[in-house]
């Protein structure tokens, strides 16, 4: 059987109820919707952070983002030589480039500023898109003010709507790659991301190009509805692409969000959003279509996570992680053994543990135990009436946190085990 085809396909700020499919309550995603039919649809899908660079970290090199120097807690908000995915770490495209398959990113990278970080540094051959967190849909323009649309390292000047523009870059893309060795293509979209704009609010776009105005205090959920539905219509169009070049069966494609919704997006029955270690901030979609390896209309309640994706891809192509770099993450559809996920933010000093149903959660020093198979919105702290499970999880966090790296930089932020403050706060 030929090695399959990957696709991955990323929103971002994507909130975990906004999708049809996950009970959204408007319709803004019918390719979606129905693509989840077509495969399987992961209830219990994780981002490795709140926030996008860390995610992106972690789904780029398959492990926990901390293990990066400087930890990225955080998301990039400025250029640096420390500031970034070092190039000699392997990482998804990397290695399934040199076992021979054709890689390209459309869409946002925001993973480090050239000239020490670039996606084709870190293993994509071609590169199409926007190197920071955000910018205009229209103007093409950072939050900074600068045009910020590249192709390869050249300044690209596309007139358009940009998740338009994208799809259609990605969808031929495809076209063009169909007959030749097999591809992973990363679709990284920038909706439904502020500025909150949809195809019809070009005029507003151009008329504050100038301004120094960037669209953080506009925005409505009609309008961030329809950010979600271009994108929808372009998946459409990639699907399309995938299909009527044979081949619908042998390429997986992967629909998710770097991390929980923000201003207008849904995430019920969870509570929190971007930013946030509460369940709205770090559960997203997963929907994975796969015809020859996986039965249309799957639901999957399997806790899986962002830097699982390159084990499995590298699962599914036959090609070996890195013996050098060992992975966190594990092929998703290999067997299902338990495991701990953890999650650590410098923001309010939140630390989580997910083990099985349970979950301990800390914001601001304040501590909670809950089951999330009965208590999805997390209102019901049960520290005090499991005690034991409180100490062990809490334990478990810190064991694992002195397992990470620590680097000079991020002294100030070390979290110390000590069993003594362990049995305080446990009352």
């Amino acid at each position: 059987m030929p090695r399959p085809n990957f696709v991955f396909i990323m929103a971002d700020d994507l909130g975990y109820a906004d999708l049809g499919c996950y009970g959204g309550r408007a319709n803004c995603s019918p390719v979606l919707d129905r693509m989840a039919t077509e495969g399987v649809r992961f209830t219990n899908g994780y981002a490795n952070s709140s926030v996008c660079s860390p995610s992106r970290f972690a789904i780029m090199t398959g492990r926990y983002q901390h293990r990066l120097r400087g930890g990225f807690d955080e998301p990039i908000a400025r250029g640096g030589p420390d500031l970034g995915l070092p190039p000699e770490h392997p990482t998804m495209p990397s290695l399934l480039r040199d076992a021979g398959y054709a890689t390209a990113l459309i869409g946002k990278w925001h993973l480090g500023s050239p000239p020490w970080f670039s996606p084709q540094k870190s293993g994509y051959q071609e590169y199409f898109g926007c190197r920071s967190g955000a910018v205009d849909f229209f103007t093409h323009r950072s939050f900074a003010g600068t045009h910020d649309l590249w192709d390869g390292d050249d300044e690209a000047h596309e007139d358009g709507y940009l998740t338009d523009i994208l799809s259609d870059r990605a969808a031929g893309y495809i076209r063009r790659r169909a007959s030749d060795e097999p591809y992973m293509l990363s679709v990284h979209y920038t909706a439904p991301h502020w500025p909150w704009e949809t195809r019809d609010d070009r005029a507003e776009a151009e008329r504050i190009r100038d301004k120094g105005i960037f669209h953080l205090d506009g925005g409505s959920l009609e309008t961030y509805l329809r950010m979600i539905h271009h994108m929808d219509e372009g998946i459409g169009r990639i699907l399309q692409a995938i299909d009527e070049t044979g081949g619908r069966d042998n390429t997986l494609v992967l629909f998710t969000s770097d991390n929980g919704g923000e201003r207008f997006s849904d995430s019920w029955p969870l509570v929190g959003k971007k930013m946030d270690l509460l369940e709205g901030g770090i559960r997203v979609p997963y929907i994975v279509r796969w015809p020859d390896r996986i039965a249309a209309g799957t639901l999957n309640d399997r806790p899986v996570m962002g830097m699982d994706w390159m084990p499995t891809f590298l699962t599914a192509a036959g090609v070996a992680p890195h013996a050098d770099y060992p992975l966190d993450g594990i092929d998703i559809f290999g067997p299902n053994r338990p495991r701990d996920l953890f999650w650590r933010m410098k923001f309010r000093n939140q630390k989580a543990v997910r083990s099985g149903v349970w979950k301990w959660l800390s914001i601001d020093g304040n501590e909670f135990l809950f089951n999330l198979e009965q208590d999805q919105r997390e209102r019901a702290n049960l520290r005090y009436r499991e005690p034991d499970r409180f100490m062990k999880l809490r334990r478990t966090f810190f064991e694992w946190d002195e397992s990470m790296p620590l680097f000079p930089e991020d002294a100030a932020y070390a979290l110390v085990y000590d069993e003594t403050s362990l049995a305080q706060s446990a009352g």
